[in-house]
């Protein structure tokens, strides 16, 4: 397995496809527990991120996972002065349970300005025993989206 920081705008594609899947898994999920209408358009910022992902994600670090040469992962990373966010995990089902998430956030964390925070739909139960492994714990919601849990990593 191989982490890298994307490229743009040669990974623009495969970042594309990625948060794609992502997205629309995400808003299928949320359709499925009436968080969202099972029939609506990706809002405008998501349908951005698919269309000109260099742009969405400009002074953001995307980083790819790949097995066998395949890419099967992706990790966003946002970095400020007082802290970095953790979003977009995402790896391939035919990529899970081979350690792609859990490198894509050591990759993520590496050096890192602490905290790290990342928020996670509470019915995405592998992620958030993936994030409990890796140190992250749950702390007060800095998000008012029903079903969210915020964690940090100190």
């Amino acid at each position: 397995m191989a982490v890298r920081t994307a490229v743009f705008p040669r990974d623009a594609d495969v970042v594309s496809a990625l948060v794609a899947s992502y997205l629309r898994q995400t808003e299928s999920e949320k359709a499925e527990r009436g968080l969202a209408a099972a029939d609506a358009p990706l809002p405008g910022h998501y349908a951005r991120e698919i269309a000109d992902p260099a742009a969405a994600f400009d002074r953001r670090r995307v980083l790819l996972a790949a097995v066998d040469g395949e890419d099967c992962g992706i990790v966003v990373v946002t970095t400020s002065p007082d802290a970095t966010e953790v979003s977009r995990l995402w790896t391939t089902p035919t990529a899970r349970g081979k350690g792609v998430g859990a490198a894509l956030i050591a990759a993520a964390v590496e050096g890192a300005v602490t905290p790290v925070r990342l928020s996670v739909w509470e019915w995405r139960g592998d992620a958030l025993r993936l994030y409990r492994r890796l140190s992250f714990a749950p702390v007060p919601s800095w998000d008012d989206r029903e079903g969210l849990v915020c964690l940090e990593r100190r």
